[in-house]
């Protein structure tokens, strides 16, 4: 940067997001269908004729820059391989709350073997984990709470 040089990230990336931005915003029709053809887009012209120029930006990136399939690909890159899993943290997950792993019945407990395979056969038994998560306030977390 001593010398007027931009960082990479800031060249390939973030000037390109932000005369796209700017474009749009400022309603450069010329900037706008140059950028649209160059990256093979196709915007509606509902979107493109809209008052509020939000919903024009967000018509193009969502084409461009596809929020759902960048989740996916990190989902896929940063978490571990179920056949990965540790048994301790199997049976953490087979137990809620304060039951421990040899209190449930034995039928459940066969499942472990089951759940560490993640076999895909036909005689395999189906498992299902379900989450709920919702947010909590920092404060509200135990190791937070005043003591």
């Amino acid at each position: 940067q001593s010398k007027g040089k931009k960082p990479l990230f800031v060249q390939l990336v973030l000037d390109n997001i932000w005369s796209l931005y700017e474009a749009v915003m400022k309603r450069d029709k010329e900037k706008i269908e140059k950028i649209v053809t160059s990256l093979g887009l196709r915007i509606g012209a509902r979107e493109s004729r809209h008052a509020d120029p939000k919903v024009h930006l967000n018509a193009i990136c969502s084409q461009w820059l596809p929020i759902s399939d960048a989740i996916l690909s990190m989902v896929c890159n940063k978490i571990p391989s179920p056949l990965d899993i540790t048994a301790e943290r199997v049976e953490k997950l087979m137990c809620v709350g304060a039951r421990t792993f040899d209190s449930l019945p034995p039928e459940t407990q066969e499942l472990k073997s089951a759940f560490m395979k993640c076999s895909s056969e036909g005689t395999a038994p189906v498992i299902v984990f379900v989450s709920k998560m919702f947010p909590v306030d920092a404060k509200a977390l135990p190791q937070n709470k005043p003591r």
